[in-house]
């Protein structure tokens, strides 16, 4: 993959009269509209706020059930619309410059050749077992998500899925599917995942990582809905180039050169290739020992690529030259995050975030009994929309989910589980997830071409997720 692609769209005739109405707008232009319409909420939904108290258990800072009370309204100020959009920028700048940072620090590894002649041989392996390629790779990934929880960090592994789907006859679309969504499987089904299953468990007061076998039947399920998904679409690109989602992108892109995947690994490449692994290494101990997140990943994978350099016989200037081209290549998409952000800033500054968990909570009363784990569910699935954390999430909802679940008759470990469910499907298509939008930004893939693709496949995700509570409910799963 080249890091140096642009998130842009192609340049066409504008449509002219009323049909220049109907363009899906540039994802700039949406991100606006959606900033505008959380600013118009705060004139309509009643400011209020919950108490919190910190959690003996989980040290997480929690909501106190029945403490919710309106406060005076704060509708947003037309006027500060400019310093909430600065505001969204500050608040992600981690994210944005951790994008910046793998960007360049991919492109000087990936410039020594390494990874292309790694890449080679796993693509002869795979061209002899292409029906093992998507499985595979979506196990693999999903792997990270269900041990340590890995959801940001994903984004560091696009260009490698992008560049092995391409080499492969596939397109970037895809290879940015295998990742994201391997990682987004493991994440949500969440064996061991500390940050939601974890948090969530702990203040319902359930064993830590109890329910297990439930949780790998729903992984290995997931896993075999999202192959057959992908491979559906593998089969129509693979027959016809044109119908892939993104061709345009993959009509920009250098092809992938069979000689070149397919030359000999050198000794510098076994040397950058092992520098990498050790660095991922690194990364899975720093992470699941010491809770690493990004600022500590973004400065590993800036020495891994000075030190990949450096082996490869790049003086300075030029490790210098190719970090500033993989970095320049994504500064479009890193600022989508920014401008992701700035919506939660906007419902933060109106104070409605909490009163929009509060209602939708009390919706769920409207449920008959037997269905009313859905409306939990449902709920979940709704909060996600606003708050991406899966953390965050427990720390506002599993409060109120639990005694829920209690009036309800159903078993607290069945409200986790609505819960995490209802916390990881919509991660995907929604433009104020970071993991997203970052992902997206790396791989070049417009938003909108990215939301084609795969919001039929969330939405099989969801309703697999309502049966698989209902089904929890009905056995009294503990």
């Amino acid at each position: 993959m080249n890091l140096n692609e642009q998130t842009t769209e192609p340049e066409t005739e504008a449509p002219k009269g009323f049909r220049r109405f109907l363009v899906m707008p540039h994802t700039y232009v949406l991100l606006i509209i959606i900033i505008i319409f959380a600013a118009l909420l705060t004139y309509v939904v009643p400011a209020g706020e919950f108490e919190r108290v910190e959690d003996e258990q989980s040290g997480q800072t929690v909501v106190v059930p029945g403490t919710y009370e309106q406060m005076e309204a704060t509708p947003f100020n037309p006027l500060l619309f400019p310093i909430s959009i600065v505001e969204g920028f500050n608040d992600a700048s981690s994210i944005i410059f951790f994008i910046l940072i793998i960007g360049g620090a991919f492109q000087v590894i990936m410039s020594t050749g390494a990874i292309d002649a790694l890449t080679g041989r796993m693509t002869k392996f795979f061209s002899k077992n292409d029906a093992l390629f998507i499985p595979s790779f979506l196990a693999l990934f999903s792997v990270g998500g269900f041990t340590m929880g890995m959801s940001t960090e994903s984004m560091v592994f696009v260009p490698i899925g992008i560049l092995v789907a391409r080499s492969l006859g596939y397109d970037a679309l895809m290879g940015t599917a295998l990742v994201i969504l391997g990682t987004n499987i493991g994440f949500t089904a969440g064996l061991l995942n500390p940050f939601s299953v974890g948090v969530a468990q702990t203040i319902a007061e359930v064993p830590l990582f109890s329910g297990m076998l439930m949780r790998a039947v729903i992984l290995l399920l997931l896993l075999l809905i999202t192959s057959l998904y992908i491979h559906r679409y593998a089969k129509k690109i693979k027959q016809d180039k044109q119908q892939s989602l993104v061709y345009d992108l993959e009509q920009e892109a250098s092809e992938v050169e069979t000689a070149t995947l397919y030359k000999t690994i050198h000794k510098k490449h076994v040397a950058v290739i092992g520098v990498f692994l050790a660095g991922i290494l690194v990364l899975l101990w720093g992470v699941s020992v010491y809770q690493w997140y990004i600022v500590e990943i973004s400065s590993l994978f800036l020495a891994m690529g000075i030190v990949a350099g450096l082996i490869a016989g790049y003086g300075p200037s030029r490790i210098s030259k190719e970090f500033i081209q993989g970095a320049s290549g994504i500064v479009m998409g890193a600022l989508m995050i920014g401008l992701a952000r700035a919506v939660i800033i906007v419902m933060e500054e109106g104070a409605i975030m909490d009163s929009i968990v509060y209602f939708a909570a009390n919706f769920i009363d409207v449920f008959p009994a037997s269905v009313q784990i859905l409306g939990i569910y449902g709920f979940q699935v709704f909060v996600n929309l606003f708050i991406t954390s899966g953390s965050g999430q427990a720390a506002i909802t599993m409060p109120i989910i639990t005694p829920l679940a209690d009036l309800i008759g159903t078993t607290r470990q069945t409200g986790v589980l609505a819960f995490q469910l209802g916390d990881g499907f919509t991660n995907l298509i929604n433009p104020t997830s970071s993991t997203l939008m970052g992902a997206l930004a790396v791989s070049g893939i417009a938003f909108q071409k990215w939301f084609r693709f795969a919001l039929p496949l969330i939405l099989y995700w969801i309703v697999f997720g309502g049966v698989m509570v209902v089904i929890a409910n009905f056995i009294h799963y503990s």
